[in-house]
């Protein structure tokens, strides 16, 4: 007797089922760390993730929930009785922001959101220490994909600048953090903008949450944009001595996904992986990197 796995729209079919939600018309909208699927007639999008994510995914249903009781424009989740967990997945329910045509939330928006989250009060959630590429070894370490060069040099690369983090001072403190803070996980909800995406909050150095827009410099990000997130926040880390140790560690960070998905059998992330890897190892940083 074979058994068939259970993909991750299949996964979401099966919890608007518990939910008692039409999945009619059901559809992708993005595949990366996790699968978001748009589920029309409920206006509402489903995060399907992956297992181990489970304690981090509840933190951040609790979390966005009292940050939205605090003022602060953030994506919520429904209320359903969640995460759903089936087989290997985590599943969730958030309210779906339609994007309008043009350019999403450009970085200014983003520093506006993270000045004013940067300002509350702590939480009454418990959240762990941030703790950079907590996550990102174990996928190196497991991965089919990496040769065992590519495996040992991110893992000395890894090393290298986690030593040279624990040595940073941080000028603004520590506090509550989104953890995965770039432009590309605000969305438009009319002319405001909000931020998604809570899975890896902590707490932890502030200047973490402003570095990622920095390190978007590999996808085209200008230094007039660069000027204005710095502004919209009220300090420049352009100016700081640790920002480097930040962006590095960032890039080395957005290998993960694609691993996963290189280890999945997906070619292009593939190609992407080897690309990054051949920029890092060379240390150029004039070579643009596809975002997804």
């Amino acid at each position: 007797m074979t058994t068939t796995s259970l993909t991750p729209q299949g996964a979401a079919r099966r919890a608007c089922a518990i939910w008692g939600l039409s999945a009619r018309g059901i559809s992708p909208l993005r595949a990366h760390a996790t699968s978001v699927f748009l589920l029309p007639h409920a206006e509402a999008v489903i995060r399907v993730s992956r297992d181990e994510q489970r304690t981090s995914i509840q933190r951040a249903i609790d979390l966005t929930r009292w940050l939205a009781s605090q003022g602060l424009e953030v994506t919520e989740p429904l209320a359903v009785s969640q995460p759903l967990d089936i087989r290997r997945y985590v599943i969730t329910l958030w309210r779906h922001y339609p994007q309008p045509d043009g350019p999403p939330p450009g970085p200014e928006h983003l520093g506006r959101l993270l000045s004013r989250l940067h300002r509350l009060p702590e939480p009454p959630i418990e959240l762990p220490a941030y703790r950079p590429h907590l996550a990102l070894r174990p996928v190196v370490e497991s991965s089919t994909a990496l040769s065992p060069s590519d495996r040992e040099w991110i893992l000395g690369r890894s090393d290298e600048l986690l030593d040279a983090y624990a040595h940073l001072d941080f000028p603004l403190g520590q506090g509550l953090v989104h953890g995965d803070a770039y432009p590309g996980n605000t969305l438009w909800d009319g002319s405001a903008a909000r931020l998604g995406d809570w899975d890896e909050a902590a707490i932890g150095p502030r200047e973490t949450d402003l570095a990622n827009t920095f390190q978007g410099v590999r996808f085209g990000r200008t230094p007039a944009q660069l000027r204005a997130f710095s502004d919209a926040y009220g300090y420049d880390l352009a100016d700081w001595q640790g920002l480097s140790v930040l962006t590095e560690l960032r890039d080395l960070h957005t290998l993960g996904s694609f691993i996963r998905r290189a280890d999945q059998g997906d070619r292009e992330a593939a190609v992407q992986l080897a690309f990054r890897l051949d920029t890092l190892k060379s240390g150029d940083r004039t070579k643009s990197w596809a975002i997804h």
